[in-house]
């Protein structure tokens, strides 16, 4: 049978600083530059959630596009949008706030709820027009 890859695309805006708590504050400005500022800073990310699957015999669907988007909105952008991610979100507690680690935890707030016989495939996270991290889930 066919594997198709069906991604949907979601918006969330949030602030974060990057600060590694061992270094001293000199330490983390020659690190992270302008990302260490001790006001935070922002960013107005798109994520892309891709799923893998065979077509319900059915609907021709993977996954019906709206049931995947409100997983998203539920366990992804409701808890992020508009948020410190440093101070106000749960899974990034303790963590520094790099978009490497904020893609991984993504990961693992969606996969227990993607339907049986859709497999998580990637998450890509914009941060800027220059940057982006995608994970594989290896």
């Amino acid at each position: 049978m066919a594997i198709f890859y069906l991604t949907r695309k979601e918006h969330f805006n949030a602030a974060h600083k990057l600060f590694n708590p061992a270094w001293d504050k000199d330490k983390n400005e020659e690190v992270f530059g302008k990302c260490a500022n001790e006001n935070w800073h922002g960013h107005n990310f798109e994520l892309y959630v891709t799923v893998k699957g065979s077509p319900d015999p059915d609907t021709g669907f993977i996954v019906d596009a709206k049931l995947l988007s409100s997983i998203i909105k539920v366990h992804v952008v409701d808890i992020l949008d508009h948020r410190n991610l440093n101070m106000d979100v749960p899974f990034m507690k303790d963590k520094l706030c790099s978009i490497e680690n904020l893609v991984y935890e993504i990961w693992h707030q969606l996969e227990p709820h993607i339907p049986n016989g859709v497999k998580l495939h990637c998450i890509k996270l914009v941060e800027t027009p220059r940057i982006y991290v995608e994970y594989y889930g290896e």
